[in-house]
């Protein structure tokens, strides 16, 4: 009994122990300092931004989000914009993930070309997506259709600037899987859509739901392609011009209404997808 109780390690000071509530240990300066400079940047950048926004809507009053939510036009945009995001986010999720798999399991000639145009909406500023795409898809197009103007234009430009979030969050992922679990479950009998169904799959779902948040919060806020997709156009309108309409109009304080309505949204979106990540990840 005592060389049992001797062989046990000595809890050190300041280290995270389960008889003492989970206590985190202190911070050391290094630590400290460094949790001050990135506190203190994503302040100057995000907080503190976030905090006027909110400010300058607040000093309207409550009369201000009324007429804001209460104006037919901005109530269209609201609901053809998250009617959009759900839409893209929805075809992002499967599309991505299909195209992720090819970019890892599959070998073909200009594999790596395929890699790399990925990205490209990610560098490639969004006015300007919005001129390539209607240079493809809009009058006089090669394709012959012309969709500009119209509300299934405005959806593809959505999914062409947000589908590289899903690919890239789900492609590492598939990267790191080991390929023994699933030859293990094939020497079993299991058939490739039982492995893909109880293997693969419960390993993607965190990642793929991480990309799908980031392509949802990408797609209620993007203006520059579709500004130019919905230009001159009645009922295309999504929030992010109607924002614009009240800033052209000097309506600072409706605009920034609608900007706390869209940033409620997307924060609630946001978490509730942050939970069935959690819950997938619990599962797994």
């Amino acid at each position: 009994m005592v060389l049992l109780a001797s062989a046990r390690p000595a809890t050190r000071p300041g280290r995270t122990s389960s008889r003492n509530g989970g206590r985190s240990r202190p911070l050391t300066r290094p630590a400290a300092l460094g949790l001050g400079i990135a506190m203190g940047w994503f302040s100057l950048l995000v907080l503190i931004p976030l905090a006027a926004v909110v400010v300058k809507a607040a000093g309207g009053g409550w009369g201000t989000f009324r007429d804001v939510l209460t104006d037919p036009g901005t109530l269209a945009a609201l609901r053809f914009t998250l009617g959009t995001a759900v839409i893209v986010t929805l075809v992002n999720a499967v599309m991505g993930t299909l195209i992720a798999w090819v970019l890892v399991r599959d070998r073909f000639p200009g594999k790596a070309l395929l890699g790399i145009v990925i990205d490209i909406p990610f560098a490639m500023p969004t006015v300007v997506a919005g001129l390539v795409l209607l240079a493809l898809y809009g009058n006089g197009g090669p394709l012959g259709v012309d969709v500009s103007g119209t509300r299934p234009g405005v959806v593809l430009a959505i999914a062409f600037v947000t589908l590289p979030f899903v690919v890239r969050a789900v492609q590492p992922v598939l990267t790191s899987l080991e390929r023994d679990v699933e030859e293990a479950a094939a020497s079993l009998g299991a058939s490739r859509t039982t492995t893909v169904r109880r293997i693969i799959l419960p390993a993607l779902i965190p990642a793929i739901t991480a990309g799908a948040s980031l392509s949802f919060a990408r797609a209620i806020s993007e203006y520059g392609s579709v500004v130019l997709i919905s230009m001159n156009a009645r009922g295309v309108g999504v929030v992010s011009t109607e924002t614009y309409r009240y800033i052209e109009g000097g309506n600072t304080a409706a605009a920034a209404a609608l900007a706390v309505v869209l940033l409620v949204i997307a924060l609630v979106a946001t978490v509730a997808l942050d939970v069935l990540q959690r819950r997938a990840a619990r599962r797994d």
